[in-house]
Order: C-alpha cells, then sequence, then structure tokens
C-alpha cells in the first residue's frame, strides 16, 4: 500500500507544480554602451543605448561637444532557445569630439509599458591627437592632410611704424581640388594701422611645403604699421573650404571617383616682437615718420606785386607711413597773410608698404611791398633700414613784392625770432579806391515803398498757390490703388531693412530675412510665432485671398533661408532674394 502512495506521488507531483508555477518576468533594462571612455580628438565614438523590451517615443541626450557624423541607426534581435525568447533593441550614433576635454553624455529616455526609463549618464576624455595607422582614412582626414593655410609675415621684429606684410597663402595637394571657399573669422588688427590689398586673380603656383609638392594660391594680402610697441598679436584668418577628395572606389572606367568634404581651416595667430623707436639721437622736431623720405618747400612765384597772391608747397615724398604723421609747418613773416593749408596726398599701398607723396600747400598774399624771407625749416624721419635718424633741411626762400604800399620798415627783413601768422590789421586794402554813393538816413519811408506793396498784395497773390496744393492732396488721397502701392513699398523698405545691411555676409543676411518675413506676418496676420509652419502661412494666405504665385514666392524665399544654413550662396543669389522678397510683401500687402 506504502509502495502504490510513492507510485501516485511520483507521478502527479511534477504534474501540479507545472500547472500551478506562473513564469517569472524578465527585469527591464534600458542602458547606454560607449565604445570607449578615453579617445584622440581624431577618433571616433561609438554609443549604443540597448534594451531588452520593445518601446516607444525614444530621446536622445544632446552630444554636447560631439558632432553626430552618423545615427541613429536601429538594430533588432530576437529568438527563442529552450523555449525562452530573448529580445534586444538598440539605437546607435557616430559621434567625432569637436574639442580636447572632459565631457558628459546625458541620459537618454524611452517609454516601456507605459513607464518611462533613463540611462545613466557617462562620461568621456577627449585628449589630443593620436596615432592610429591601421585605422581607415576618411575624406575629412585626407583633407586634414592635403590643405594647409600659412599666414607669411615680411618681418618679426618691426619698428613702431615699420611697414609688416602678411600674406595668406593656402597649399593645395595635387591629389585634392578645392571647388569653393568662404572666410569664417577675419582678423582683427588691434593696434596696427591696415591696409588690404584686394587679390583680383586666384593665380597657382608649384611651390614645396613640408618638403613635399603642392600648389599655393594667394588668397588674402594686408599692409600693417604696429602703433604700439611691445608683443602684439595677429589674429588667425579661419576658412570654409569645399574640396573634392579620391577615395578607393572607381567608376566604369577606371577612373577615381571623388567625395565631396567640408574642411575649416586656420592660418593661426602669429606673434610680432615691435621694437619702439631709439631716444638716442631722436631730434627735437621729430613727428613720427618712419620710412625713407625726400623733402621740399617751394613756391610758385618769388616775385608778385602786394595783394597778388602765391602757392607756397610743403612736400614728403618716398616710401614709408606717409599717412601717419603731420607735415612741418612754414614759418613766415606777419606781413604776409597766410591761408590754411589744402592737404595734397598721392599714395599707393603695395607689399612692401605706402610709398608716394604728401603735401600743404599755402595760399599766401603779401600786403606791402619789399623783400620778405621763407626761412628754411627741417624734417626729420626714423630710417629702420640703417637704424638711425635722418634730418632734411628746405632751402630759404625770398619773396620779392615789387609794387604795394610801403610799410614800417617794409624793406627790412622780419624778425624771425617772431614770426607768426599774419593777423589782419584792416589797413591791407586800404589802397584800393571804392566808390560809393551816398544817401541821407531819413530818405526811406515804408509807406508807398515797395516793401509796403509786397505785404499788402503778398498774401493775396499766394491764394492761389494754396488752392492748387490743396486739390493735388485731394487727388492724392483719392487714389487709392497708388497709396496701396507706396505704404506696401514703405511696408517692404521696413522689414527688409536689416537684410539689406547684412548684404554679401550669407549667413546674417539669411537670418535677417527670415526674422524680417516672420515679422511681416505676424504683424500682418495678427499670428504667433509658434503658429509659423509653411503649411499654416499658406491656408492662412489663401483665407487672405493672395493669389497662388505670391503665396509660392513666399514660401520659396522661407525654404532658401533654410537651405542657406546648409549650403553656400552666391551675392547674385542673395540680391535676388532681396528683391523678391521686397516685390513679395508689396503683393501681399497690396491684396490683403
Amino acid at each position: 500500500m506504502r509502495s502504490l502512495f510513492f507510485t501516485y506521488l511520483f507521478l502527479f507531483l511534477p504534474v501540479f507544480l507545472i500547472g500551478n508555477t506562473t513564469p517569472i518576468q524578465d527585469e527591464i533594462t534600458f542602458e547606454m554602451k560607449l565604445s570607449k571612455q578615453k579617445l584622440g580628438v581624431n577618433e571616433r565614438l561609438r554609443v549604443e543605448f540597448t534594451m531588452n523590451k520593445d518601446g516607444d517615443n525614444f530621446n536622445p541626450p544632446n552630444f554636447n561637444g560631439f558632432k553626430v557624423v552618423m545615427g541613429p541607426s536601429q538594430s533588432i534581435s530576437s529568438s527563442w532557445i529552450n523555449g525562452k525568447r530573448s529580445f534586444s533593441k538598440s539605437y546607435g550614433y557616430i559621434l567625432t569630439p569637436i574639442n580636447t576635454g572632459n565631457f558628459e553624455i546625458g541620459q537618454a529616455t524611452i517609454e516601456i509599458d507605459g513607464k518611462t526609463y533613463k540611462t545613466l549618464p557617462k562620461k568621456v576624455q577627449i585628449t589630443g591627437a593620436v596615432a592610429n595607422p591601421n585605422a581607415p582614412k576618411t575624406a575629412d582626414d585626407i583633407a586634414d592632410e592635403n590643405l594647409h593655410l600659412v599666414a607669411e609675415v615680411s618681418k618679426g621684429s618691426p619698428y613702431l611704424n615699420e611697414a609688416v606684410t602678411v600674406v595668406y597663402k593656402l597649399y593645395i595637394s595635387p591629389s585634392v581640388s578645392v571647388t569653393n571657399f568662404r572666410p569664417l573669422d577675419s582678423p582683427k588688427y588691434n593696434n596696427f594701422w591696415s591696409q588690404d590689398i584686394p587679390v583680383k586673380r586666384y593665380d597657382t603656383k608649384n611651390a614645396t611645403y613640408d618638403g613635399k609638392p603642392f600648389r599655393s594660391v594667394i588668397l588674402k594680402r594686408v599692409v600693417l604699421y604696429p602703433q604700439k610697441a611691445g608683443t602684439l598679436t595677429i589674429e588667425p584668418l579661419a576658412l570654409e573650404i569645399y574640396v573634392d577628395v579620391p577615395t578607393n572606389r572607381r567608376d566604369f572606367f577606371g577612373g577615381k571617383i571623388f567625395k565631396q568634404a567640408k574642411k575649416t581651416v586656420s592660418a593661426g595667430k602669429r606673434t610680432l616682437n615691435v621694437k619702439n623707436l631709439p631716444e638716442a639721437g631722436k631730434p627735437a622736431d621729430f613727428g613720427g615718420a618712419v620710412g625713407d623720405f625726400e623733402f621740399s618747400v617751394t613756391t610758385s612765384k618769388s616775385a608778385l606785386n602786394a595783394s597778388e597772391s602765391l602757392q607756397a608747397r610743403v612736400e614728403v615724398s618716398g616710401k614709408g607711413n606717409l599717412k601717419l604723421f603731420q607735415l612741418p609747418k612754414p614759418e613766415l613773416p606777419s606781413a604776409l597773410e597766410v591761408y590754411e593749408p589744402e592737404f595734397d596726398e598721392s599714395v599707393r599701398t603695395t607689399l612692401s608698404g605706402m610709398e608716394g607723396k604728401v603735401a600743404n600747400n599755402y595760399t599766401v598774399v603779401p600786403s606791402y611791398r619789399g623783400k620778405y624771407p621763407i626761412p628754411s625749416i627741417s624734417f626729420s624721419y626714423f630710417n629702420p633700414k640703417t637704424g638711425r635718424y635722418n634730418t632734411l633741411n628746405s632751402d630759404e626762400i625770398i619773396i620779392n613784392v615789387m609794387e604795394g604800399p610801403e610799410g614800417t620798415n617794409a624793406n627790412i627783413a622780419a624778425d624771425i625770432s617772431n614770426q607768426k601768422l599774419v593777423v589782419p590789421t584792416g589797413k591791407q586794402f586800404h589802397f584800393i579806391k571804392v566808390k560809393t554813393n551816398l544817401t541821407s538816413i531819413n530818405s526811406n519811408h515804408f509807406f508807398g515803398s515797395n516793401k509796403f506793396y509786397l505785404f499788402l498784395l503778398g498774401p493775396l497773390l499766394l491764394i492761389p498757390l494754396f488752392i492748387l496744393l490743396y486739390r493735388k492732396r485731394k487727388e492724392k488721397e483719392q487714389d487709392i490703388v497708388g497709396n496701396k502701392a507706396k505704404k506696401a513699398n514703405r511696408l517692404a523698405r521696413k522689414y527688409l531693412s536689416t537684410a539689406r545691411k547684412e548684404l554679401g555676409n550669407e549667413a546674417n543676411f539669411y537670418i535677417a530675412l527670415e526674422k524680417g518675413l516672420h515679422n511681416y506676418l505676424k504683424a500682418k496676420l495678427k499670428i504667433e510665432t509658434s503658429e509659423f509652419s509653411k503649411e499654416k502661412i499658406t491656408s492662412l494666405l489663401t483665407g487672405k485671398k493672395v493669389d497662388l504665385i505670391t503665396i509660392e514666392d513666399f514660401i520659396n524665399l522661407l525654404k532658401n533661408c533654410e537651405l542657406a544654413r546648409y549650403s553656400p550662396f552666391t551675392d547674385v543669389q542673395m540680391q535676388q532674394d532681396y528683391d523678391k522678397a521686397s516685390e513679395v510683401i508689396s503683393q501681399i500687402d497690396k491684396q490683403l
């Protein structure tokens, strides 16, 4: 009997246990996996967000400090092993670091079975570039090796106010080709007087860079004159360059297939050690001229009559900072009336600096008969080639006034030690005879005079003019179409004024243009910024009975503003978009 009981127990106990056991549900997991937590700035990072149960509304973190190269790529894995289901789903991203430092990849979220799950944030350390010879080179890597922007400086230790030439050259490997470029950050030459020398043609020349054959092209040239002694920094020039790089693939005919890459290159900062001008041997009349100059003082005539005029010219010519110093002033006898000088400049800027001449032209009028000396004056400058100061003196000039009234001690040379510009005494032209007609001060009477009849009849004559102006005003007010067109044009200029100022600057222009178009609709249709979508705008304008062509032009302008963030636009295209925007705003305003 006992054996029979154990037999039944052995047979039915497993069935009882299986029938009363509920399956254990696996715990839901959602986690972030990194390919590495320390990498070089030239390496890539793979980030995967994996879960063991399918979910909805996946939100990735903001990858601050990284650029998303690829992703999100989605993969799903599901299998049954020994009657047990295994499920895995992941979202993958490929990132490249933007800069070195320590960065944190934040939390990602997803909803599974009505609950929100979050990943834990993870820190990543980005170091300098590392050697990775086994990794395949990307288009960016090839562009890095074959493009170099260099700022060539003529002098590293110039004197104060000595010319320094900076030439920005782009070195291009023969294996790649540049299709376009645009400046990202133009240098600001603080503590320098600067002059750009325009590059009219981009001619390429064969050159050598780092011992390898390259082609070079000059993109920008500028001449600088340091205005401060000490260590001065020249800010870098940054360019965004579009370049075609070869790939490992070939076309049907065996030729290499090229891929376009967008690369940012910078010339880097350059530092100058600017030397102050020496104090030893500095002349007392030194005015800051640095270079190699010639100096002269000349007059248009040396003999003339009183009340006639002559021109006295003080001129400096040569090479140097011609625009950055004051010309010396001549000291003339007080009997010569001297007017304010007229400045004359003929200066051109080349790669070696400024060259030409500057001059002051003085108009001189003698008052009395006699002989008057124009004393010698001096001009001092510093020559950076010799490292010395030079002083040049002009010749003394005698002005012979042959006819005119005699002044006190007119034939004696003026006291040069007390010379100054002439102050008129009121007697310079007393020898000129003036014919006058004198009338009694009591002969003018207002009644019956011309003024009397003018005041009497003037208001009557103005009445027809007021009537004519009133009629013209009424005609303008009744011209509804014309007034509406003028109002529309004024409105277009108002909202597009900022965009017009930014013509030529692609990024700022399209931002201002898009803002102007949105502000116009916001003011005209009384809608909030959150409602701005192309479909909403089309619906509103259609409801206001604006014709379809005008609506389509408006939507195309908004699309161009968006495309400008990702692709370059020419100055011609920007001008066309500005003109089209003005026309579209005017058309909409006429129809509303």
